[in-house]
């Protein structure tokens, strides 16, 4: 904590404003409490406390041991890895064990996000990468997840081979580490589920994805349009778009799909809680995902509390 002081003739010092400083890499930036208080969103461990209770009403909830263990925990895991920001993910509901997820990232948050895993809220390990011959084999996994890292599924594959003229058929096995299929659920889910409010990040003309400070939230209309919403991931359909369409978009905060393009239609449940207080939006694709915002404030951030499997049969019930 630094404290500046203002020297006036015939007076003691006065003290302007407390500033606090955050640490990004070796290097010290100085901000205000106001500007502090602009930066903190999503399930940020400082406000962690405070953000989970946005989400109680869907049934997630945390008992005050794993609040405070995951206030504490986080914040060294932060300085351990040289994280800009860490924001506590989620639980995957397991068999024996649960999983406590929590993600890190740098100051541009898209280019690159680290995903650590813990069974206690205390001890934290680093989950490696999905790529996408990870992602493909962990789909061959079926089941929940047992809650041991180290346990491995068992595939049993049928391949027919000729010899010949004659065919004969042979079984293979393939083994799916659960470390690697929770790496692939994770990215998974954030692939199909991560969303943000319009507006709430800005793409530079660098190509870096920043926290747009200017942002100070949705108003209550724009809360209630699921055009307000964006996937926060590379876009896909943004590229699909015709020039009429793109005519009337910004570039530097309409660079991501929103989710009204989502298919199918009815893919997200949006309810106002609280009078119009407070906006959930649920996944009905993974069941157990939901995104809260606060309108007219910079207050949002999504949770996922599940078994980590995707409801298949979703475009069967709607």
């Amino acid at each position: 904590m630094i404290l500046i002081f203002v020297f006036l003739s015939g007076s003691v010092p006065t003290c302007l404003f407390p500033l606090t400083t955050r640490t990004n890499g070796g290097d010290e930036h100085l901000f205000t409490d106001t500007e502090r208080n602009l930066t903190s969103t999503k399930m940020e461990a400082a406000d962690l406390h405070l953000n989970i209770d946005y989400v109680g009403t869907s049934g997630t909830v945390l008992s005050p041991e794993q609040k405070a263990a995951l206030q504490t925990s986080l914040v060294i895991q932060q300085n351990r890895y040289k994280f800009h920001r860490i924001y506590f993910w989620g639980k995957i509901l397991g068999i024996k064990d649960d999983y406590f997820i929590a993600q890190g990232t740098q100051r541009d948050e898209m280019a690159e996000c680290k995903t650590l895993y813990s069974k206690d809220c205390v001890n934290w390990g680093l989950l490696p990468p999905a790529t996408k011959a990870m992602r493909e084999k962990s789909k061959l996994a079926k089941g929940r997840f047992t809650g041991d890292p180290s346990h491995e599924f068992e595939h049993v594959q049928t391949k027919k081979s000729a010899d010949g003229e004659e065919g004969h058929e042979e079984e293979e096995t393939i083994l799916i580490k659960e470390e690697d299929r929770l790496a692939s659920v994770i990215a998974e889910i954030d692939e199909d589920v991560k969303i943000v409010p319009r507006a709430a990040f800005i793409k530079t003309p660098t190509g870096e994805t920043l926290s747009n400070r200017c942002f100070e939230g949705l108003s209550v209309s724009e809360a209630a349009k699921l055009c307000s919403y964006m996937h926060f991931r590379e876009p896909k359909a943004l590229f699909e778009k015709t020039l009429l369409q793109k005519a009337n978009l910004d570039k530097s905060i309409d660079f991501l799909d929103t989710v009204e393009e989502d298919i199918p239609k009815g893919c997200w449940s949006l309810q106002f809680e609280r009078g119009s207080g407070l906006v959930t939006l649920r996944s009905l694709w993974w069941n157990g995902f939901v995104f809260f915002h606060v309108p007219g404030s910079r207050r949002f951030g999504h949770v996922y509390v599940g078994i980590g499997e995707k409801n298949l049969d979703l475009p069967f019930m709607l």
